[in-house]
């Protein structure tokens, strides 16, 4: 009798346990991936957004992250959304533009010439962007940096002809950084990010497009050691749902995380900024030199820009986002001393 009442004791333990164990797993959990590698400043504050989302849901909302690139590329992500395997991602503005094609409009390369024109144009479009990212059933949660980008290269690099001699990459998938090459007379070598290192290891491409933390998270600065001290263009991304669960979601848990990443995702901007600048001072102490392009070339590099984006539009931009973007761009350098257009 002892050993039956011990029995059902223990039967009774463990059927709580597991009820407990069911009522701590969220009702709703959003598998996320990412390209950002566990650790980088990326993956960290998403974590921090994630714990604040699950607290202030009681739990009813999580987020489980597979960083690191270990469920594919960009594209591969999206596709595992439209199957339910995942729910949301971390995504570059080059992958997820074949998704929202005018997305990409702030990546036109020799665009902006500092952070507060970035943020100023970003604000403006932001409304823009939300609103084309629900026409394909995602939600638009918040807007990622990478930061300004810069030519980088196994060989020194200083004027046009150098730069058409190497053996240029470019992101699988863009046509704005394809288009620009071909426009300064060089045919890209498109490869996606996770192939980069290798390629550059093996001598398949030389001249690759990156941040600084980008670089150093990534490893390419062990063998780009010649960057062109000039921003190339400004690279971001984007934390994105899948519309219809995140939908399915009641209308208070929404604005949690909408308020969430309104607290966390300017952290990260931040952090990030901060982080490229500190990356710049250690690929300087592990020797990477800084090279200047001569002026007649920082010239063609702005001419050929305007060729460029009318390749561009309207297959692959929209000309509204366009005009958007220049209309906002010229807003804010009236505003400023100088009044600069380019």
């Amino acid at each position: 009798m002892q050993r039956v009442t011990t029995l059902i004791i223990c039967t009774v333990l463990v059927l709580i346990g597991n009820c407990q164990g069911l009522q701590a797993a969220p009702q709703h959990l959003f598998k996320i991936a990412s390209l950002a590698p566990a650790g980088s400043v990326w993956v960290e504050q998403f974590e921090n957004f994630a714990k604040e989302v699950s607290e202030k849901t009681g739990g009813e909302v999580g987020f489980r992250i597979y960083p690191g690139g270990v469920m594919g590329d960009d594209q591969a992500m999206f596709r595992k959304m439209r199957v339910g395997q995942l729910h949301g991602g971390g995504f570059t503005m080059t992958g997820i533009a074949t998704v929202v094609p005018d997305f990409r409009v702030m990546a036109i390369p020799s665009l902006f010439e500092s952070y507060e024109e970035v943020d100023f144009v970003k604000e403006g479009l932001l409304p823009t962007f939300k609103e084309r990212f629900r026409e394909k059933e995602l939600e638009c949660i918040a807007l990622t940096e990478v930061g300004f980008i810069y030519a980088m290269s196994t060989k020194p690099i200083s004027t046009l002809e150098q730069l058409q001699q190497s053996k240029n990459w470019s992101p699988s998938g863009d046509p704005i950084s394809e288009n620009y090459l071909m426009a300064l007379g060089i045919t890209p070598i498109q490869l996606s990010i996770p192939d980069v290192l290798s390629s550059l290891q093996s001598g398949l491409i030389e001249t690759v497009y990156n941040s600084f933390y980008g670089a150093i998270v990534l490893q390419w600065f062990t063998k780009a050691k010649y960057v062109i001290d000039a921003p190339y263009g400004y690279a971001y991304g984007v934390f994105a749902l899948d519309g219809k669960k995140f939908a399915a979601l009641s209308e208070a848990h929404r604005q949690v995380i909408h308020a969430a990443a309104a607290v966390h995702f300017p952290i990260l901007l931040k952090k990030t900024r901060e982080s490229n600048k500190e990356s710049r001072r250690v690929m300087l102490d592990r020797g990477t030199q800084f090279e200047k392009f001569d002026e007649k070339t920082a010239q063609v590099l702005r001419e050929k820009r305007e060729l460029a984006v009318n390749r561009l539009i309207p297959d692959s931009l929209s000309k509204a986002i366009y005009d958007q973007t220049i209309d906002l761009l010229g807003e804010y350098r009236k505003k400023t001393a100088g009044g600069k257009t380019n």
